[in-house]
């Protein structure tokens, strides 16, 4: 399963209904700043939109989606034992609790008084009803706060992605330009109806074109409202008077958490233990908000742990794909019922509060390793400073052709290099590492010719291209960690790259690049390679010279 999607289900439901309707408010703000461009243009994009929203399928897709969206967040906020919390999540909730307030005025007057009176609820109907008071002030800000909380889930769902934080200053101006984009729209078509209603043959054309309701109709509608409001608010209240009521309870009984550096606090039964250590001010890393879709928060049972349920498949998951250890579970999803001692597998040292990338990042994409043949026989006798100053003019010499298919060097391995094509997904990077192996062999040919003109003898080099599962992330001292990569399919890379030794050719491109490149493999004379310390057999494209790359490929795809 996706890092995405990992946790209970309702987490992912959470996630998944969420989506949804950011989708949905997305499309209706930009349908709103259609109004600037023209009211037919307006007119068009609503029309297409309730195509959809209208209809059977997605009147229930939408409002099913609010209904559990908005249960689960009420349910999780009611079930926490602390409203100690980091301040985005905080924000977010607080957002998040203000929509309903501002939004049943919104589906009352719309899509209720179309149902309820036949209102032809057109986008003009309720900018018109709404421009120069008090509501078109609200629903504005309903707008903002829809969006800022949508943009705060959205953000910190994809944080732990790589393309994410890479096109984030991008992202960031996009998501800001949707709500001036519709604001925009809302002010001109306001405007527009402003000087409309001026004119009284045109007020009462528009009022009959829209059905719009009368005293008595929007009497009702205000009733629809108030009551609507009065239901939400009590649910609100039940919920906060149950909140209290279980914290009052739970006071009564403590029970006391030991950390491994001899700190001692008080928690009440109920509480996670993610909770117990904020609410206390202890330093707990929960990249993931305490949702259980990471494992930053992992804690090691040193004393107490029998009387603890055990984990729950969504935990287990979690902790099977991080390989813990016996006595490993995840802060945010153990209840203590009885005092425990733990360790804090992940917590901040007090002298550098270490980045996301730390705990590393799951990505899938094609690494290449790269190394010159006899190298060491070669150089034997050589000054340190003339093999120095020769591997400098080789890496000169290929490393551009890397760079230039969208890869890069992750680390120097002496006379060879290891690197990685990061790109957006796993096709274009399969593509840019197949499209960078050309180039290395005509950039090697380019530099031979110039070593053989020197009097020099030319280099050979071995190439393994393989493409899996990555962990990118800083391994090292805190302060002092480099960027890194490790998972299988390194060493199943530098596996292939020492086979085209034994095999006397240049280059191996694993079965896995050329499917993520979308080639087809079934004309190609792909080889079986069972390699040390490779779990399974890597099935291999063999090239004698990996200029010759792109030919080969272009023989399978085209058989005389």
């Amino acid at each position: 399963m996706s890092d995405l999607w990992r946790g209970t289900w309702t987490t992912r439901a959470r996630i998944g209904s969420g989506l949804i309707l950011f989708t949905y408010a997305a499309l209706h703000f930009v349908n709103i700043g259609l109004g600037l461009i023209s009211p037919e243009a307006l007119q068009a994009g609503q029309d297409l939109r309730q195509t959809v929203t209208r209809s059977l399928p997605g009147t229930v897709l939408i409002y099913a989606a609010l209904l559990t969206h908005a249960t689960l967040a009420l349910a999780r906020l009611a079930g926490r034992a602390t409203l100690r919390l980091p301040l985005w999540e905080m924000t977010q909730i607080a957002l998040g609790l203000m929509i309903p307030a501002l939004l049943i005025t919104h589906i009352t007057y719309t899509r209720g008084a179309h149902q309820l009176l036949g209102v032809n609820d057109r986008m003009p109907y309720l900018i018109g009803l709404i421009w120069d008071t008090a509501s078109g002030w609200k629903q504005a800000a309903l707008l903002l706060i829809v969006w800022t909380h949508g943009c705060i889930g959205i953000h910190f769902w994809l944080r732990g992605q790589t393309a994410w934080r890479r096109n984030l200053p991008l992202l960031a101006g996009f998501a800001a330009l949707i709500p001036a984009f519709a604001l925009a729209g809302f002010v001109t078509e306001g405007r527009r109806l402003a000087a409309a209603y001026a004119d009284p043959d045109l007020r009462a054309e528009i009022t009959a074109e829209f059905n719009m309701p009368d005293r008595e109709g929007f009497a009702y509608l205000w009733s629809v409202k108030e009551t609507s409001h009065w239901i939400f608010w009590t649910i609100l209240a039940l919920l906060a008077a149950g909140w209290l009521a279980g914290r009052l309870i739970r006071r009564r009984r403590t029970l006391r958490i030991t950390y491994d550096d001899g700190t001692r606090v008080t928690g009440t039964p109920g509480m996670t233990l993610l909770e117990i250590s904020r609410s206390n001010g202890i330093p707990h890393t929960a990249l993931c908000g305490g949702r259980g879709r990471c494992t930053t928060c992992r804690i090691v049972i040193e004393d107490g742990g029998t009387n603890l349920p055990p984990p729950s498949p969504a935990e287990q998951h979690s902790l099977d794909a991080v390989g813990a250890g016996p006595g490993t579970r995840l802060a945010c999803q153990v209840r203590p019922g009885g005092p425990l001692t733990v360790h804090r597998v992940f917590r901040p040292d007090g002298r550098l509060r270490r980045s996301h990338a730390s705990t590393g990042t799951e990505r899938r994409m094609a690494i290449l390793f790269l190394d010159i043949r006899g190298f060491t026989a070669r150089t034997t006798g050589q000054l340190p400073y003339d093999v120095v100053f020769l591997l400098n003019r080789f890496f000169d010499a290929i490393v551009p052709a890397i760079a230039r298919a969208g890869g890069s060097v992750d680390k120097y391995l002496g006379d060879g290099l290891l690197a990685i094509y990061e790109t957006g997904d796993e096709a274009t990077s399969a593509r840019a590492a197949l499209n960078s192996v050309a180039d290395i062999g005509a950039a090697l040919a380019a530099f031979n010719q110039a070593l053989t003109a020197e009097g020099a003898p030319a280099l050979r080099i071995g190439i393994g291209l393989h493409l899996g599962d990555l962990v990118l992330g800083e391994i090292g001292a805190a302060g002092n960690a480099p960027r890194t990569i490790i998972g299988e399919t390194v060493n199943a890379a530098s596996r292939l790259e020492a086979a085209t030794k034994d095999l006397s050719v240049e280059l191996l491109v694993s079965q896995e690049v050329l499917q993520a490149a979308q080639v087809e493999t079934s004309a190609l004379d792909l080889i079986t390679l069972d390699l040390r310390g490779v779990a399974r057999p890597v099935l291999a494209l063999a090239v004698p010279r990996a200029i010759n790359l792109p030919a080969a490929l272009d023989r399978a795809a085209n058989p005389r």
